[in-house]
């Protein structure tokens, strides 16, 4: 009998240091993911939007109230976009890592000639995406009915970019964490939602007491909201060189985080 001694050998990665096929094909396979059911994923963010600026607005009256200058309507568009960009870019990537292990197709990402790096990359860069098309059609569609415009896009793009990251990586963390959808659940509706409802959403930190404005300083989702508002208005609450270096510095540490669990196989590999 011929031995065959290399026929149980690992094969050699031929991809270089990075597989750009295979993560863009990740990439797009997730991204056609949530445009599927766009209906669900895309404009039905954008219509709760739509309706919490109507009701609202419908609530004040008359009313020309005004924060940091500008009308409140004008005040509460922009938080309003980056809430559901925080909600949504989150519940992309934790839905995604949710659905594979309960239908089991989970296996077809851990057995593909993907890095750890690049499965976390690629699934986080589409939540960042979702998050970036939800931005801009609300974006557009608020411009039809509110006097609002872009005078800094690079900062509009930025806490986009950081806000979609740093949700997406913590949605995969918590994905790969829960065994059940109510699992997940609970962290969305016990977290994720009363935080981006509760960080500047719909007032300014001003109103608040002193020691929940101290409090309000570290909150990431204030700074996402503060932040954004600020590419817009042109005000802000906090600080924003500090919002900057606090989102990019969690966005790589819980970025790198998902990575240690991914690598390691937490709740994906038997």
């Amino acid at each position: 009998m011929v031995e065959l001694d290399k026929k149980y050998q690992i094969g050699i990665r031929r991809f270089g240091l990075i597989n750009w096929v295979g993560t863009y094909s990740l990439f797009k396979k997730e991204v056609l993911r949530f445009l599927t059911v766009s209906g669900q994923t895309l404009f039905g963010p954008i219509l709760t939007s739509i309706l919490f600026l109507t009701v609202i607005s419908l609530a004040i009256g008359d009313e020309r109230a005004d924060v940091f200058g500008v009308s409140y309507i004008k005040f509460l568009a922009c938080g309003l976009i980056m809430m559901q960009v925080i909600q949504q870019s989150f519940a992309h990537s934790s839905s995604s890592l949710m659905m594979a292990k309960m239908m089991g197709t989970i296996t077809d990402v851990v057995h593909s000639p993907l890095s750890s790096s690049e499965v976390v990359f690629a699934i986080t860069f589409a939540s960042a995406a979702r998050g970036l098309l939800i931005a801009s059609a609300s974006t557009i569609i608020f411009v039809f009915f509110i006097d609002l415009s872009i005078p800094n896009f690079i900062l509009w793009f930025t806490y986009l970019f950081l806000g979609g990251l740093l949700m997406g990586s913590l949605g995969l963390i918590v994905g790969l964490y829960a065994d059940k959808f109510d699992q997940m659940s609970s962290v969305t509706n016990f977290i994720i939602v009363p935080l981006s409802f509760l960080s500047g959403t719909f007032y300014s930190i001003d109103k608040l007491p002193e020691f929940l404005k101290i409090m309000s300083n570290y909150n990431p989702f204030f700074h996402m909201i503060d932040g954004f508002r600020y590419s817009f208005i042109g005000q802000l609450d906090g600080s924003l060189i500090f919002g900057i270096l606090l989102l990019s510095s969690l966005s790589l540490f819980v970025t790198f985080f998902a990575y240690i669990l991914v690598h390691k196989g937490y709740k994906i590999k038997s």
